[in-house]
């Protein structure tokens, strides 16, 4: 439950801690004194997104901070993800804090540890179930009323199973339809890829072929001008004639000189052997140059082969990639969807006996979910009715209608139903206010005072069922008179003792109940507005209570003294 609540800078509040008792707390005070900013700050500090322009004016920032004891319900629900994102620190304990900065930002934390506000928000859900003024619209929308009874039913467990398998189904969905769309247009779509392939395995393509036929081209349209200069470079290296000496001549008589030398001069073997080394390598040349030039191919035949193959490759480049690789990495690609294509039928009748059998796990799940929720159903009736009775709805009766939609191509149940990510029921409240008028939707049928009422019977039905520690009730009594109050106090207090209930209110009946009081006034400090809250207990509280009643007078004391004390007699414990 919630211990306390610490406010800084938040719309007209500058700095408050309010401690809270277990039971029911009430907060009252004039409208616009700030109650529901409480609230407010309270449902930001649990995650809900809250704008910036909640930091009050010349401030830079908003903060609100919340102390949680929790007991063992709670920590066991909570466990799991607390020591998953490692925010467990204290198994008593647990601190929520919220930083709402000027500029736009906002910091959320557990246990001083920053967060986003997923967590934060999936963390405050299971600490504090805030009933806000707009809830009530909520009641009146049909889409709500299958999650209010999946809640009352406990049919967790029973939905997830089920939306396993919907999310399943969901896949092979969306495969089946990846297959047939390709299975449309496929005879053409393999024509071409036939057509593609076709060309690319008459090429027969090797992985460096164009280089080498780049340097082969090169070689044949330039075939007269190699042979020219190899012929030079030969004859000036090793074909003399008889008025010319080569260099290998030259360099053998340099070597047999330098020979004679060292056989006279040791210190000259050095140079005799350098001398002789060059001969040889010059000689090697030679050799090799001679058998170049004799390999030099003179063959426009071959040159124009190469030409047409270049062209071809270049056709190739252009169609797929730009690069042989990538032709060829195109070519794995275009077999790979043609074989798919040509299986594409097989696939589809695979896929299809994949999603009938999903399908008949669905039906499972979804008829053990409506099972479910059609025993519950009779029983969330009877007792929101008992409820009704005593809010002073003696005549209303709840209806908790569930349909379902035959379809053809539905779940396997008899001739085939409607299903969704939540199964196969269509569930919504109906109402019948006064004998024989029968049961119409609660949006055409029910005033504000009675939607209040409805309300905050749901919400006692389902307080037992989720076990939510702390449930907050912001102004539950709109349209609420002062006789029908006192139930809705006394329902409140009930409720109070198994949960830790807050509630916004302007009835004194209810006020009167509350086994802590919290008085919310604002007052202009210094030209700035402000709000302050104070805990009446004693003689506090009655004057209050007066003061709700009309005027602070004699008979407003006496009458709030009353008001206390016949309340006391209904809970049995004293109020003041």
């Amino acid at each position: 439950m919630l211990r306390e609540l610490h406010i800084q800078n938040f719309a007209i509040i500058t700095d408050l801690t309010l401690k809270f008792e277990p039971g029911l707390v009430v907060l009252t005070g004039e409208t616009g004194a700030g109650k529901s900013i409480i609230l407010d700050a309270l449902s930001a500090v649990l995650g809900m997104r809250v704008d910036s322009g909640v930091v009050r004016a010349g401030s830079n920032q908003a903060f609100i901070e919340a102390l949680f004891e929790l007991d063992d319900v709670t920590l066991d629900g909570l466990r799991p993800m607390l020591e998953q994102e490692g925010l467990l620190d204290d198994e008593r304990f647990l601190t929520l804090s919220r930083e709402i900065r000027a500029e736009g930002r906002s910091i959320a934390r557990v246990n001083g540890r920053s967060v986003n506000l997923g967590i934060q928000s999936e963390i405050g859900a299971s600490l504090v179930d805030v009933h806000g003024q707009s809830e009530h619209l909520s009641l009146l929308k049909v889409k709500s009323h299958r999650e209010l009874l999946d809640r009352f039913a406990g049919n967790t467990e029973l939905l997830q199973e089920y939306q396993k398998n919907y999310h399943a189904w969901s896949e092979l969905e969306a495969e089946l339809s990846e297959l047939k769309r390709i299975q449309t247009n496929a005879d053409e779509r393999a024509d071409i890829l036939r057509y593609q392939i076709g060309q690319i395995e008459a090429a027969k393509l090797k992985p460096g072929e164009e280089e080498s036929l780049l340097q082969e081209r090169m070689r044949l349209a330039n075939a007269e001008t190699l042979s020219r200069y190899a012929q030079a470079a030969l004859q000036t290296l090793d074909e003399s004639s008889p008025d010319t000496n080569t260099v290998t001549d030259l360099l053998g008589t340099v070597s047999h000189d330098l020979d004679a030398l060292a056989k006279i001069d040791a210190q000259m073997q050095t140079l005799a052997d350098q001398a002789e080394a060059a001969l040889s390598s010059l000689t090697d040349i030679a050799y090799e140059l001679r058998s170049y030039t004799e390999q030099i191919e003179f063959n426009p035949a071959r040159l124009d082969q190469i030409e047409v193959r270049i062209d071809l490759l270049n056709s190739l480049k252009k169609k797929h990639g730009g690069s042989i690789d990538s032709v060829l990495n195109y070519f794995a690609a275009a077999q790979e969807e043609l074989d798919k294509i040509e299986g594409v039928e097989a696939e589809i009748a695979e896929v299809n006996e994949k999603i009938k059998r999903v399908k008949e796990n669905l039906a499972s799940n979804a008829l053990q979910l409506s099972v479910s929720r059609q025993q519950a159903a009779s029983k969330m009736s009877a007792q929101m009715e008992e409820q009704l009775t005593l809010l002073e709805m003696r005549k209303a009766r709840l209806k908790v209608q569930i349909t379902q939609q035959e379809v053809k191509d539905g779940l396997p149940i008899g001739d085939g139903i409607a299903f969704d990510a939540h199964g196969i029921d269509r569930v919504e409240l109906l109402i019948e206010t006064n004998p024989g008028e029968g049961f119409k939707p609660l949006v055409k049928i029910a005033s504000g005072g009675e939607t209040s009422r409805l309300m905050l019977a749901l919400k006692k039905v389902l307080a037992e069922a989720d076990q939510i520690p702390t449930l907050v009730f912001d102004e539950i009594d709109s349209g609420i008179g002062g006789r029908v109050g006192m139930t809705v106090g006394s329902m409140l207090w009930q409720l109070g003792r198994h949960h830790q209930v807050m509630c916004v209110t302007h009835l004194p009946q209810l006020a009167a109940f509350g086994d802590q009081h919290f008085k919310v006034n604002k007052q202009a400090l210094d030209e700035r507005t402000i709000t302050q809250v104070c805990e009446v207990s004693g003689d506090s509280r009655v004057a209050e209570l007066a003061e709700m009643l009309g005027s602070p007078g004699q008979q407003s004391m006496q009458t709030a003294k009353e008001l206390l004390a016949s309340v006391g007699k209904i809970t049995g414990t004293i109020h003041w």
